[in-house]
Formats: C-alpha cells, sequence, structure tokens
C-alpha cells in the first residue's frame, strides 16, 4: 500500500454494509414468516392453526345458518329459489347455450334478443331465415318450455334484419 494513508481511510470488508444482497428465496421468506406468525400466537397466547370454539358442544345451532355442508349445485338453485331468480337463471342459461337449445344450423343464423313478459324476441340474419323462425314458432315455444318449465315461454317474436334506409327511398315515381 502507499505511503499517503489511503488504505486506512478505507473501511474494511466486514464494517461496509453488504451491496449486493441476494434475493430471498420462497423458502426462506416462508420460514420468516412462520416465525413472525409464531411470535404473533405467542403474544396472543394461542397456537397457529387452532382455533376457540365459542359455543360448547350441546348449545343449540344458530337456525339461520344452513346446517351442514351441501353441495355447490344444490346451494346455488337454493339461493335462487330464494330470492325468486329462477326463471331468470333458466333463460340466462337458454341465450348463453342457444346452439344446443335450437340446433346448430338455426344458431347459425338466428340469436336470443330478449325476454319479457313470457315473450321471447328472436333476431334473425336474413328475411327468409326469419320467416323459417316464424313457422317453427311452435316447435320453438314447446323445446324452450322443455327447457325452462311449463309456460314460461308463451310466444315467440322473431325479427328480421333492421335495414337502415332514408325515408321515401322506396317510393315510386
Amino acid at each position: 500500500m502507499s505511503d499517503d494513508g489511503r488504505a486506512a481511510d478505507r473501511p474494511k470488508a466486514e464494517d461496509r454494509p453488504n451491496t449486493e444482497d441476494k434475493p430471498k428465496t420462497g423458502i426462506e421468506l416462508a420460514r420468516e414468516a412462520l416465525a413472525q406468525a409464531r411470535a404473533d400466537a405467542a403474544k396472543r397466547q394461542s397456537v397457529p392453526g387452532q382455533r376457540r370454539r365459542k359455543r360448547g358442544r350441546d348449545a343449540p345451532r344458530d337456525p339461520t345458518r344452513g346446517g351442514g355442508p351441501q353441495l355447490f349445485g344444490a346451494g346455488i338453485k337454493k339461493l335462487l329459489s330464494e330470492r325468486g331468480w329462477d326463471e331468470r337463471a333458466a333463460v340466462g342459461r337458454v341465450f348463453g347455450n342457444w346452439p344446443a337449445v335450437v340446433g346448430p344450423e338455426l344458431a347459425e343464423h338466428t340469436r336470443p334478443g330478449a325476454f319479457a313478459d313470457g315473450e321471447l324476441t328472436v333476431e334473425c340474419d336474413s328475411p327468409a331465415w326469419a320467416q323459417q323462425v316464424r313457422l317453427l314458432a311452435g316447435q320453438l315455444v314447446r323445446r324452450l318450455n322443455e327447457e325452462l318449465g311449463d309456460n314460461t315461454v308463451r310466444r315467440v317474436k322473431v325479427m328480421g334484419p333492421q335495414a337502415q334506409r332514408r325515408p321515401g327511398q322506396w317510393r315510386v315515381r
């Protein structure tokens, strides 16, 4: 080293902060989190992963609670019927599964538009398909009522393509 004293001014390697800290691995982070959770539990005087029972085993169950576990589908059906959403959910299922309900060929040229007061509006992509759906309306009502439940759909309103025309465009001169 030189005699001008520069080496003495530099901090030693063990005194310098490590600027090249490696990022912690997932296992190290998990160990730190577990240690923190154990420390917090020790402060609360409880054991992690165990809940305290709020009621005794002989205490009556809350009747507003659903009781034991139930299947997801059964729980959803119960919720829909309690809220009065059965019909809306069934209609949404038909709208979302239109090709399976009416068949792939008809679904290629039609789509359900709206459903209100027992009337389903079906939009068609051409006047020819609109006429075909009008002829099949009775069968379509029967098929939809099989899916939705009796007398849900009472009428099918068929809409052809909406032509954009100016007033007076088709006037005879």
